[in-house]
């Protein structure tokens, strides 16, 4: 006799027993007193997992012979009357693949419901949670060739590449929803609230670019047939918008602690970052992003009782849409530009009035970076064109300080640095920068990787998961959302049947 009527009356787990009692017979034995401890590893490694899904696949059977018929009535109201015994299905788990025998509930011309999958929560796919689980997991790591190879490695199981995207992707599901009831603990009132974003490319497959980067890449040519040359990923790219929100306790700076040489003594350190958050999506556009970075605010400061900071490059879209999302929320927010992108404006201007190399452009940049520092930020734009002009410079050989001064004059109103430093707040974008960094670059510019648009969300969504310290908390609300999906809104007022 086989099957779960002979788990039942030969007194439960009989095969697994056996199994066990050869794994003993075997330790016990010659062949494995002349193994090296690694080569027992490896066998005891195997014969566990073959142990394991032995004991999994007769619990099933156990459950399949104890289930009790129950009264079933579909989420229309449909009596279903007729039941059958002997539906299967496999599911294929981190330790083997196994069958689940259970009860069909029949209905003429109605779809069969089945209640032990609601019990056992089973996925509409073949995969376990488990499995999608560890493709989640192993996904957001590396590549999807290496995420089929550690899952191989890890459990035994082969999963293709593509069941392994899909896995991902289905894992990826509920993080948006996750986040929108996600409340973390409020922090000290006393603490600045900083909130920054900024983009970063993602090449693309050509399918899934926005519609103006579709366009141009259509009628781009290339130098070589083989590779793309310098500046030809420009128009395969789709920009991911990236969004920070932190902690910060202030500590009050000055001009001269920010441009303190290599040495100096006495310099008060900038304040470090705390609890941080982050998010980014290649599918929504920054309007979106921008939003879910002032929801995680609103979520840490619902009185809006803190200092909320906005850490920006000067994308103007950007600020558009900030201002836009204060006022709607009613909030007063402080926008202060990055320095470091100030100084990359200055270090432009240099060069317009010194060769390449001497020394003392590193003094000019210093000087005027400090003097932005203090608050005057107009004098020096308008002291670099008046120089530019003093020295008669062509057009072509001032356009970049024309650039840096422009650049100081329009965002003038974002550079009160003396206020940002009195109060103790940040002043450079380093949290969101290293955010796009690892966040986005290290595992979407993999090369040869070409993305789809569900496939990057997904892994972005996962990574910033990962990176908030909440992956474990969502993967539980992720299978309650899974089993209220797929099996309790198939049922009356999404009442779960239940089993015996």
């Amino acid at each position: 006799m086989t099957g779960p009527a002979a788990t039942t009356t030969q007194g439960g787990f009989v095969v697994a027993r056996g199994c066990f009692e050869e794994m003993l017979v075997w330790l016990d034995g010659g062949v494995a007193g002349g193994l090296s401890h690694g080569e027992l590893e490896a066998q005891l490694d195997v014969k566990g997992r073959a142990l394991l899904r032995r004991l999994f696949q007769e619990h099933l059977d156990l459950r399949a012979v104890r289930e009790v018929r129950v009264e079933v009535i579909d989420a229309h109201g449909t009596v279903y009357g007729t039941v059958e015994g002997g539906h299967h299905r496999t599911l294929a788990t981190i330790f083997g693949t196994v069958d689940v025998d259970r009860l069909a509930y029949r209905h003429r011309g109605c779809v069969n419901l089945h209640p032990a999958d609601a019990v056992l929560n089973l996925p509409v796919e073949r995969h376990s949670h488990g499995l999608r689980r560890l493709a989640a997991i192993e996904s957001a790591r590396g590549s999807f060739d290496a995420a089929t190879e550690a899952i191989e490695r890890g459990t035994g199981v082969v999963v293709g590449k593509r069941q392994v995207e899909e896995l991902t992707t289905r894992a990826a599901t509920d993080v948006d929803a996750f986040y929108a009831t996600f409340a973390p603990e409020p922090g000290d009132r006393d603490d600045a609230l900083v909130l920054s974003c900024d983009g970063k490319g993602i090449v693309m497959r050509p399918d899934a670019l926005r519609p103006a980067t579709e366009k141009a890449a259509s009628v781009a040519t290339t130098k070589l047939k083989t590779r793309l040359s310098k500046g030809e990923k420009r128009s395969r790219k789709r920009m991911a918008e990236v969004g920070a929100v932190y902690d910060l306790t202030p500590v009050a700076r000055t001009a001269a602690d920010v441009m303190a040489r290599s040495g100096d003594r006495d310099v008060t350190p900038p304040p470090s970052a705390r609890h941080k958050w982050v998010t980014a999506s290649v599918a929504d556009d920054a309007a979106v992003v921008v939003g879910k970075v002032f929801d995680e605010a609103e979520r840490r400061d619902p009185h809006h009782q803190r200092d909320w900071v906005v850490l920006v490059d000067g994308n103007n879209h950007q600020l558009d849409r900030i201002r836009a999302e204060a006022h709607a929320r009613d909030v007063n927010v402080v926008v202060v530009i990055d320095l470091i992108h100030v100084l990359e404006y200055l270090w432009g201007a240099v060069w317009c009035f010194f060769d390449e190399g001497d020394a003392a452009a590193e003094t000019w940049v210093r000087d005027k970076a400090r003097a932005v520092l203090e608050g005057k930020a107009l004098q020096v734009a308008a002291g670099i064109r008046r120089w530019a002009t003093t020295r008669r410079l062509p057009l072509f050989k001032r356009d970049k300080a024309d650039a840096c001064a422009t650049y100081l004059t329009n965002k003038a109103p974002y550079l009160d640095y003396p206020t940002a430093l009195a109060k103790g707040w940040p002043i450079a974008t380093g949290v969101i920068e290293g955010t796009c960094r690892y966040l986005v670059a290290d595992r979407m510019d993999i090369t040869g990787a070409r993305w789809s648009v569900n496939g990057a969300e997904a892994i972005l969504k996962l990574r910033a998961l990962r990176a908030n310290g909440d992956f474990d908390t969502y993967w539980q609300y992720h299978l309650n959302q899974e089993r209220q999906r797929i099996h309790q809104s198939r049922y009356t007022n999404g009442l779960l049947p239940t089993a015996a």
